[in-house]
């Protein structure tokens, strides 16, 4: 890190979705102050998702601890530089006290019922929209090829976790759909990979065993930038309300998101290929993401299907 350059603070989520949605502050910092060098604090499980973005020289993987202490521990390596910018996707009060030049603190105030990632990119005042995005390194990519190996067949991604129950649709269900899918003439030949972290077997393992030998397992195999990698080497996503929704949408694969009980209208995938099944449709209302059947979702997939991928799309 050089001190002749702009030294900007990243404060990101401690969540991999949070952390996706607000990703884009990093283009954005990179426009509003073309020379900077910036410091990511950020949650472990999400810290690899920026070792390779651009002007970023340090990530500081940031574990909550107790009685706030993770705070304390931040400051300490923080307080002692004169930042151009801080940028704070938490809105903490630390923050306030830092020096700095600039400050992009988020507030409850920013929220008007738009996407998250709008308003996060609103906390940056970027002049549009700061889309999320994903940045791979030669090491992500090779994890993915050792996982997904030589085949060039076409794969769907699923990620059958989330990291509340309510939102998980059921492991038996993940199972059935599979099934399903690999009866219907349009998936002919396709792989089904879900992916997950290594906590996540019990929820992919039937869907893994109905597969077969056209299952791919990359559950706990890589870091959230592996994952990332083996997204985008995906030709369709389908999972929960997720991180790994987000990691799918921000690679640009046509992703569909499974929603229970949690807000899509804020959370849904963002981008052109982002599409939402919600158990409650209607903005506002909520159900149990079980109020969702096999055959629904198996609809909704032949659908991305026919838009993203009959033709190669």
């Amino acid at each position: 890190m050089s001190q002749q350059k702009p030294q900007v603070l990243f404060i990101s989520a401690d969540r991999i979705g949070d952390a996706i949605m607000s990703i884009g502050a990093i283009r954005e910092i990179g426009r509003q102050i073309p020379d900077a060098e910036i410091t990511v604090a950020v949650g472990p499980t999400a810290a690899a998702l920026f070792r390779a973005a651009p002007r970023v020289v340090k990530v500081i993987p940031w574990k909550k601890q107790k009685l706030s202490g993770h705070w304390r521990t931040l400051w300490k390596q923080t307080v002692g530089t004169h930042w151009a910018m801080v940028a704070d996707v938490r809105g903490s009060v630390m923050s306030f006290f830092l020096k700095a030049d600039q400050r992009r603190l988020y507030s409850r105030k920013l929220e008007k019922g738009e996407m998250k990632v709008v308003t996060f990119s609103n906390m940056m005042k970027a002049v549009k929209t700061a889309e999320p995005e994903i940045f791979l390194d030669d090491k992500a990519r090779a994890d993915a090829a050792a996982i997904i190996g030589d085949d060039a067949a076409p794969i769907l991604a699923m990620a059958p976790i989330s990291t509340a129950a309510d939102r998980s649709w059921p492991a038996e269900r993940w199972a059935e759909l599979t099934q399903k899918l690999m009866k219907e003439p349009r998936f002919e030949g396709w792989r089904f990979m879900p992916v997950g972290g290594p906590g996540d077997h019990a929820a992919a393992t039937p869907a893994l065993a109905v597969a077969g030998d056209r299952g791919i397992d990359a559950v706990g195999k890589c870091d959230i930038l592996g994952s990332a990698a083996l997204l985008q080497r995906a030709t369709l996503f389908v999972g929960n309300d997720s991180g790994l929704m987000h990691v799918s949408a921000a690679a640009g694969t046509p992703t569909l998101g499974l929603f229970g009980p949690s807000e899509w209208w804020h959370k849904a995938p963002y981008g052109p290929k982002g599409r939402v099944l919600a158990a409650a449709p209607v903005r506002g209302e909520f159900a149990p993401i079980t109020a969702l059947s096999v055959d629904q979702v198996f609809a909704e997939v032949l659908a991305l299907y026919d838009t993203f991928a009959r033709s190669g799309r």
